[in-house]
């Protein structure tokens, strides 16, 4: 059944309805997807009326949801990209917790494996043991990243070399660049994906590959690439800008994919017919059962069904990544919630009171348009319940 719900300012109310979704699909077989995952919190006390329903005392992980919402994914034949900054590495969960997190889904995707199930994992391997703020020696660099590399591929999952805040502070133009990315694919045991991530997500990589011009970075990225023969399987590109990312994916070698990170310009980029991109994205952590469709509807060539599951979801992620684009991760979290993947809309460092009222009313109303709530009573009355919090919050 479908739901109804009065939105502030709104006179009739919103009506949600069945979203129509199969409840689990395939790997898609003409793309290669990777959704990256958000950590579910829990607050540490019982919640204390705020409109995050979160206590004082810091959040921790609830990594019974955590794992389900990666169970989710695979279901819906997504791989998981894990610990990225859609699981807010550099914004509330440090490397001890990343590592812990890589081992407990590795852990799981083997489990899957085992009885037959998929289990698509690649994880972040970065320099977050070193902190901000300070330049680094490339030796320090190097060895903080190859010290995460190493602790991925033990777990059995596939590398994706991030983009680090400790390279972009030290790094003097594009050859420190190449010098340090080189000696880490020369360790990869197997092809690993490059994570290019524009200062839109992360201010600090500002000017990242040594060059504030994108076709000077590229060119860098491309030179890397050659020197590196096999050892990479594609670049993972975040710069929200399509004609890039078309610019680059024409400029690729044969068999290194280009995976868009692009989530105001997925849809089209990934679509093709011809050129097209593979995915590496935040936002079908949000929008998982309608790109699932869509990507089922791609392989069986039937490009109208694609669209039809697709492109409504466009103006939900644009909302989602919105600037301050780094705050994505509210949207994530806020909409697993509304679907009943976490049992709260709580977030790592209390990151989801970086994001208003109207912003989380407006994602709601695009989810609704876009199907992507797919248990709509439910979300619904959890709606509901957090207007009721913020009305009694400003009357206070």
């Amino acid at each position: 059944m479908g739901a109804s719900i009065v939105l502030p300012g709104r006179d009739e109310p919103l009506v949600i309805g069945e979203p129509g979704w199969a409840v689990s699909y395939p790997p898609p077989a003409s793309r290669r997807v990777f959704a990256a995952a958000h950590v579910a919190a829990a607050p540490a006390e019982e919640p204390a009326g705020d409109m995050a329903g979160g206590g004082a005392a810091e959040p921790v992980i609830d990594w019974d949801s955590t794992l389900a919402f990666r169970e989710q994914l695979w279901t819906l034949g997504f791989g998981v990209a894990e610990a990225m900054d859609t699981s807010q590495r550099g914004m509330g969960l440090p490397w001890e917790q990343a590592r812990e997190l890589i081992a407990r889904s590795a852990q799981r995707a083997a489990e899957r494996r085992r009885a037959g199930e998929f289990a698509g994992l690649a994880c972040g391997a970065g320099t977050d043991q070193l902190a901000d703020g300070q330049a680094w020696s490339l030796r320090a660099v190097t060895d903080a990243y190859a010290a995460q590399l190493a602790f991925v591929e033990s777990a059995g999952a596939q590398v994706i070399l991030m983009a680090s805040r400790a390279l972009a502070a030290s790094a003097r133009g594009p050859r420190d660049y190449l010098d340090v990315y080189t000696e880490l694919l020369r360790q990869a045991s197997q092809p690993v994906i490059l994570h290019w991530l524009g200062e839109a997500f992360d201010p600090a990589l500002r000017g990242y590959w040594g060059s504030a011009g994108f076709e000077e970075a590229a060119g860098t990225v491309l030179e890397l690439i050659d020197r590196a023969g096999d050892r990479v399987d594609g670049v993972k590109l975040s710069v929200l800008d399509a004609g890039h990312e078309e610019s680059l994916r024409r400029r690729l070698p044969a068999g290194v994919r280009l995976y868009t990170g692009d989530d105001f310009n997925y849809a089209s980029l990934i679509r093709g017919p011809g050129p097209h991109s593979d995915a590496l994205l935040g936002v079908f952590a949000a929008i998982a059962a309608p790109a699932a469709a869509a990507l089922q509807a791609l392989d069986a060539g039937d490009l109208a069904g694609y669209d039809a599951a697709m492109m409504p979801t466009v103006p939900l992620g644009r909302a989602v990544f919105e600037s301050p684009t780094y705050y994505y991760k509210v949207g994530v979290a806020f909409l697993a919630w509304l679907n009943g993947l976490q049992p709260h809309f709580c977030m790592l460092a209390g990151l989801q009171r970086q994001r208003p009222a109207s912003h989380l009313i407006r994602v709601f109303e695009l989810a609704a348009a876009a199907r992507a709530l797919t248990r709509p009573e439910l979300a619904a009355g959890r709606m509901s319940e957090l207007l009721e919090r913020v009305a009694a919050a400003e009357q206070r």
